[in-house]
């Protein structure tokens, strides 16, 4: 099959073929005639020489997106079918069959594809045009593969209007209901897949609170931003003495009682309305302490314009969460923005525990789930990091 044609500016091959997975408009020389938007590409260097395969739009800023650097690749519906096997045998490995993010786009070989699987149910977004132009071959190799009693598209995403796309979402197979349980270590969880947040449930958190019982027995637990109650939930289940959970939406609040009720934790956790900074600022300038906090917002800097207003905001809250620790207690924090670095999260972390006066020690380091495995030559793929600190 013959591709339309991109080269690349002199010096701009090195990158990619060291594993970069996306080329900007401003690392282009030329594209020829045949390179229509979401087609697939050759990407050639300054001298011609075969770089890579990958999808083309020339209305975005990433003009390409890297598939394939074998030179006999053959981009057909077998080579999604193959990438998206694969990913799945990789997630099955890891024992995760019930409910985990199967495909993470550039870190399984598919840009801008990601499809989540919430048991009998998978949930899908494509936010690359060139994945659009394969929509429907995938929605057949996910029949095909997994047998669901549903797929859900969730294409309700603004950065589909990057790429010259409209938003749309609905269901594109079988049924989906409106709630469905998932297990998630002990817990059961109920995840709404056709209005919640991101595809129904943070599946990238879903190992790290595994990890939290030896934090939260016997222990008071505060948890801000719970969304649908993941953390909260599994500190009840592992011996919390208490739990709140705190988030400035209603509905997530909501399910939070539910999957309560659903695990017979109902008499552990008390849910909260609020903005997590106006109720930070109000109980630690009451003085009031928990044994564990746990705080996990949304991503406060989505582009590194935004960075030092996010940094700032950050290390207020931080602090607030610090001062509200217990001494002896455990502050279990997180940052999902992908322009706050780990090394810069930890910066920010050491300022707001000087300025707390309080002896902070690190005990573990937390990541993205490996369901979202992290692909070296993507630094975008790395945006989930965390810390649990113990505070004397």
């Amino acid at each position: 099959m013959e591709y339309g044609r991109v080269c690349l500016r002199r010096g701009e091959a090195k990158d990619l073929r060291q594993g970069s997975v996306w080329i900007f408009d401003n690392e282009i020389d030329w594209v020829d005639d045949l390179c229509t938007d979401g087609s697939i590409v050759e990407v050639v260097d300054s001298r011609l020489k075969f770089v890579a395969y990958g999808y083309f739009n020339s209305k975005s800023k990433i003009c390409v997106r890297v598939l394939s650097r074998d030179k006999h690749a053959v981009i057909d519906k077998e080579f999604f079918r193959e990438r998206i096997e694969r990913a799945w045998a990789y997630r099955k490995a890891l024992g995760l069959e019930n409910s985990c993010r199967v495909v993470f786009g550039e870190s399984d070989g598919l840009p801008g594809l990601t499809v989540d699987k919430y048991g009998d149910y998978l949930c899908f977004q494509t936010v690359a045009l060139g994945i659009e132009r394969w929509k429907r071959e995938i929605i057949e190799i996910l029949v095909s593969v997994f047998a669901p009693k549903g797929i859900f598209e969730r294409n309700d995403v603004a950065v589909r209007e990057k790429e010259g796309m409209s938003q749309s979402s609905g269901c594109v197979y079988g049924e989906v209901p409106q709630e469905t349980t998932i297990m998630e270590h002990d817990a059961k969880m109920l995840v709404n897949i056709p209005d919640g947040q991101k595809t129904g449930h943070f599946l990238d958190q879903q190992e790290n609170r595994g990890r939290i019982s030896p934090y939260v027995k016997d222990r008071s637990v505060l948890d801000l931003c719970c969304c649908t109650g993941g953390f909260s939930i599994h500190a009840a289940l592992y011996g919390a003495s208490s739990v709140e959970a705190v988030d400035v939406s209603s509905s997530a609040l909501e399910l939070v009682r539910k999957n309560a009720e659903l695990n017979g934790v109902s008499d552990k956790i008390i849910t909260s309305e609020a903005n997590v900074f106006d109720l930070a600022k109000a109980y630690s300038d009451e003085g009031k302490q928990f044994g564990t906090v746990i705080c996990d917002p949304p991503a406060f800097a989505k582009s590194k314009k935004s960075l030092d207003a996010a940094y700032r905001g950050y290390k207020e809250l931080n602090l607030r969460c610090m001062k509200m620790v217990e001494p002896g207690g455990y502050l279990i924090t997180c940052s999902c923005s992908q322009f706050m670095t780990p090394e810069l999260f930890m910066q920010m972390l050491r300022e707001a525990a000087a300025d707390s006066g309080r002896t902070v020690r690190l005990i573990e380091t937390l990541m993205q789930s490996r369901d979202h495995p992290a692909s070296l030559g993507a630094e975008h793929a790395l945006y989930l990091k965390g810390y649990i600190l113990h505070l004397m």
